[in-house]
């Protein structure tokens, strides 16, 4: 069948229409994929956007919940704090409220801010001092009102010089008293912010206090005082009777007596002593309980003052056979400064103690030179001795007062027991340090360490004389020997020692020495055979004897012209003037001696002295004892007849007793002072009063010197030399 062309091209039209239609879906389609995959791009990409902004918002949303904590805290935390604040405000209110004292806050316009109860209670009639009121009407009240003790000042110049007190730059503390009897202290003060601050302190019972404790005070320094007169007033009552005892003890030893009356009399005259030292023991240790004791330092010969010592010492040393060395450093200056009374009452301590406990051997005084302080010299003092020694456990115990190292039931020494107490005590007094060294049954040694400045006392130490180039030193005590041939050979002599009488002769015969120097108490042999066997070698060799006592020698000084004894312990400035005496040379500057001058003769009269006493023992012990020299002697029996005797006819010495009757001996002297004549005459007092107090009432009362009973006679000839007129012919004469 054939197809119609018409519909052929419609059916063409058709199909092309339909391919077109395809074409426009595929087109279409792939345009609607297109945009299907841009719409799930963008689907994605505000999806992840809608997750960042969830997220950021669970962010501000957590930091939202985080700062609402932190401001649930902090305000937690500020009421906490307020809390406290007002726990700390009220703590301080009722702390400021419990203060006995008053206190108090004004600001910078002085209007009070706060006050306490304290600060209010005295104020309390007067209801406008509260908060608000001003300073200077509180200052007002205090004045017009009658509160404050003014003492007589007005009230206004008082209120005007408080309101002074607070404009100026340090606002200085103020007493203030009230009517009602408190007393108070005012202590205010300016803050950086111009306020006042004013602390008023109750010192009612501190003053109170105070007082009681002047009272106090003064009680003890009147216990105190009425101690030292009760001792002063019972060493006078002592020592009066006690110049007679010992006076007359001296005065019976001069005449002539059998062994057994001899043996009494020294009985008698040593106990006396011992009392007397008991007494000043008793009398120094009181002083320096009560810390009254004073040091005097002065200058002083510290090698003569050790020698002085030994000296005292040597007569109870001798009777027990115990050899007294001196050892004194040749390098250590002997002009020095201190208290040298106290000092030598340091070193009779010491030795009389070593003396006394020891039965045999020797007392040892060593002084050596350690160096320099800022004090001056640095001065060790050692005594040493051979006696019955003290136990570890007791070698502290022997400084305590009262106390000694034996029991008191086996005592064999006598004692107060007070003698190494004082001791220490006055060496801590001079700065000094003092040690013990003992070994029970072998001996002790106490040391003393003082720094001691140097002085010049204007003396002269004999050089050795020069053209000595040998000696010869005979003694067979080991340790002075060696001393003595220390000092010559730094002198740069050659010594040759010898302890047998054998031996020194051979050693003279063989190199003939220029001095020999012999020990008179050889333990092996008799010095004067040995002197006469070294003579028979070396007949006009200068010879040095070494005795206990000098009379020992003095049979053999009268028949040898080159002989000098010397008395131990050995001065080495003895031994230098004996050897330059030996030579022909000896003065005191090393020249040739002064030919004296021609003076004319000193009028010969008897010396007119007037003693004045009231006790009739100690009046007889003093006409006794001066009874052989040429004196004129008035006696009087108080101060009134002193006085009168003086202006009958005036003596050329008074000694006057301090306590007697009618009138005492200061105002005696006062008086004499007063009349023609009477400034210039020589007063010495006689006291038992041994304080240093009462001697420096003494001496301000006018007089020359003092001498302390019991009186000896040896210081009675020197007082009476020293003080007698250049006019008048007086010797003592031998005693």
């Amino acid at each position: 069948m054939t197809v119609p062309v018409r519909f052929a091209d419609m059916l063409t039209k058709e199909r092309r229409a339909r391919l077109r239609a395809e074409r426009l879906y595929e087109q279409l389609r792939a345009e609607l994929n297109a945009a299907n995959e841009k719409l799930r791009g963008h689907a994605y990409a505000l999806s992840e956007q809608v997750m960042a902004q969830r997220q950021e918002l669970d962010i501000v949303r957590q930091h939202a919940v985080a700062l609402e904590d932190v401001n649930e805290k902090a305000a937690q935390d500020l009421q906490v704090a307020n809390s406290e604040v007002d726990l700390a405000n009220l703590r301080l209110r009722e702390a400021i409220e419990t203060m006995p004292d008053g206190f108090a806050v004004f600001d910078s316009e002085q209007c009070l801010v706060m006050a306490n109860q304290a600060y209010l209670g005295v104020f309390r009639d007067f209801p406008e001092v509260e908060r608000g009121i001003r300073y200077t009407r509180i200052l007002e009240i205090c004045a017009y009102e009658g509160l404050a003790v003014l003492d007589g000042d007005d009230p206004g110049i008082w209120v005007e010089d408080m309101r002074t007190r607070w404009a100026s730059q340090y606002i200085s503390p103020r007493e203030l008293h009230f009517i009602n009897g408190m007393s108070v202290r005012l202590m205010d003060r300016r803050v950086p912010n111009g306020d006042y601050v004013s602390l008023v302190r109750n010192i009612t019972e501190s003053l109170r206090y105070q007082a009681e404790l002047i009272e106090a005070q003064e009680r003890a320094e009147a216990a105190a005082q009425a101690k030292s007169a009760f001792l002063a007033n019972m060493s006078h009552e002592i020592r009066t009777p006690m110049n007679g005892v010992v006076g007359m003890a001296d005065l019976l030893a001069e005449t002539r007596l059998d062994s057994e009356q001899r043996m009494f009399t020294d009985t008698i005259r040593s106990s006396g002593q011992a009392l007397v030292t008991i007494i000043n023991d008793i009398l120094d240790f009181s002083k320096m309980d009560a810390g009254r004791m004073e040091l005097h330092p002065e200058p002083f010969d510290l090698e003569k003052t050790i020698h002085e010592v030994l000296t005292l010492l040597a007569p109870s040393a001798r009777a027990k056979g115990i050899e007294l060395i001196l050892d004194y450093d040749m390098f250590l200056a002997r002009d020095l400064c201190a208290d040298a009374g106290r000092l030598r009452q340091v070193l009779t301590n010491l030795v009389g103690n070593a003396v006394k406990f020891t039965d045999s051997g020797y007392v040892l005084v060593r002084a050596v030179g350690v160096g320099m302080s800022a004090e001056g010299h640095v001065v060790h003092l050692t005594v040493e001795d051979t006696g019955i020694g003290i136990a570890p456990e007791n070698q502290e115990h022997v400084f305590a007062e009262f106390q000694q190292v034996e029991e008191a039931a086996n005592r064999r020494f006598e004692g107060t027991g007070l003698g190494l107490a004082i001791t220490r005590r006055i060496i801590s007094l001079m700065a000094g340090k003092m040690w013990l060294e003992s070994e029970l049954g072998v001996g002790s040694c106490f040391g003393v360490s003082l720094s001691l400045p140097g002085a010049d006392t204007g003396t002269m130490q004999p050089a050795f004389p020069k053209g000595i180039a040998r000696a010869l030193l005979v003694s067979d005590h080991l340790i002075s020997r060696g001393i003595i041939e220390r000092q010559l050979q730094s002198a740069h002599v050659q010594t040759m020692t010898a302890t047998q009488p054998e031996t020194a002769t051979k050693l003279a015969r063989q190199d003939a020495p220029d001095v020999v120097v012999l020990d008179h108490d050889l333990s092996e042999a008799d010095a004067v055979t040995v002197l006469s066997k070294l003579r028979q070698v070396l007949p006009a060799c200068p010879v040095v004897l070494l005795c206990a006592t000098v009379t020992d020698a003095t049979q053999a000084l009268a028949h040898d012209s080159n002989l000098v004894a010397l008395s131990k312990p050995l001065l080495w400035r003895d031994l230098c003037s004996a050897l330059a005496r030996l030579q022909g040379q000896y003065t005191n500057s090393g020249q040739p001696p002064a030919q004296p001058e021609n003076r004319p003769a000193p009028t010969q009269r008897k010396l007119k002295v007037l003693y004045a006493e009231d006790n009739a023992t100690n009046r007889l012990v003093f006409g006794k004892m001066v009874r052989n020299l040429p004196l004129d002697l008035t006696l009087a029996e108080n101060g009134r007849e002193a006085v009168e005797c003086f202006m009958q006819s005036p003596p050329d010495l008074i000694f006057m007793d301090i306590s007697m009757p009618e009138m005492d001996g200061r105002e005696a002297t006062c008086r004499i002072r007063q009349l023609p004549g009477g400034a210039d005459i020589p007063i010495i007092a006689l006291t038992a009063h041994a304080l240093r107090e009462e001697i420096d009432k003494i001496m301000a009362a006018g007089m020359n010197a003092t001498l302390t009973k019991p009186l000896r006679k040896a210081v009675l000839l020197e007082a009476l030399q020293n003080h007698a007129p250049p006019g008048v012919l007086f010797s003592a004469g031998p005693e």
